[in-house]
């Protein structure tokens, strides 16, 4: 009941974007896939939600996604990308309830169960085009919470994949969204996100994945994966892991002289 992708590769016109990877993710884990900008991390997200088709093999729960379906795809798996565009004059209600038609499930209740989750709570009526950029993240957030609620169902676990859910997010509401986040890992629910903060990744990942030039340059516990020269070769500057007293670690990039 795991997820496990063999050999990706895809092409973007003539572009090789995504060099064989091999990546595996874990249900009660929180997997981070990180890397510089190009090198891949948005597109190995999309090809293993199965929005890019991809050659290799990529099971979801022991299933080929290519042969589960559309409906069984929405019932396993929610997907936040980086954006989403509306254009009709939707309530913040109405946007969240699109996730409740993917799942099956119903009722109010878990909207606005939903809503109080990302910290929105008491934004029901309000107009979706109206709030702020991350606000809005928020809103679709819930929408994807809503839709696999439960992390882990009778059938297996399920799965939530988020391109970049903190990136218009003010400090605190970037920790409302990571502690989130991780709690649905340690409900029983697996967690893949792209991320470009190394330190929130380094807080709250169990495992990280990077990424660079459509390559996996390695995959493991944040304490292996986050190391200087690991980091350094990766996004091409100087690098810095450095330790904190209370637990964890940051990083820090040091400017050339």
């Amino acid at each position: 009941m795991s997820l496990i992708a063999e050999n990706i590769r895809l092409s973007l016109g003539r572009k090789e974007i995504l060099r064989g990877i091999d990546f595996t993710a874990a249900p009660g884990q929180f997997t981070a896939i990180v890397g510089p900008n190009g090198s891949g991390k948005t597109t190995l997200l999309r090809a293993l939600t199965g929005e890019l088709a991809a050659t290799g093999r990529i099971t979801l729960n022991g299933q080929d996604i290519r042969a589960a379906g559309p409906e069984r795809l929405a019932r396993m798996r929610g997907v936040l990308p980086q954006a989403t565009a509306l254009s009709f004059p939707f309530t913040v209600s109405e946007v969240v309830r699109l996730g409740l038609q993917a799942s099956g499930e119903r009722g109010d209740a878990l909207i606005l169960a939903a809503l109080e989750r990302v910290d929105l709570g008491g934004f029901a009526g309000r107009f979706y085009q109206q709030l702020s950029g991350g606000e809005q993240q928020r809103v679709q957030l819930a929408r994807v919470l809503v839709q696999v609620w439960q992390p882990l169902a009778e059938d297996g676990p399920r799965w939530l994949f988020l391109d970049e859910p903190v990136s218009s997010l003010d400090i605190a509401h970037q920790l409302t969204v990571m502690r989130l986040a991780a709690d649905y890992a340690s409900g029983g629910g697996g967690v893949i996100a792209v991320m470009h903060d190394l330190n929130l990744t380094a807080m709250f990942a169990d495992r990280v994945a990077l990424l660079k030039a459509g390559q996996m340059l390695a995959q493991g516990r944040p304490d292996e994966v986050l190391a200087d020269q690991t980091l350094s070769d990766a996004y091409g500057c100087h690098l810095r892991v450095n330790a904190v007293p209370q637990s964890g670690i940051w990083i820090l990039p040091h400017a050339a002289a």
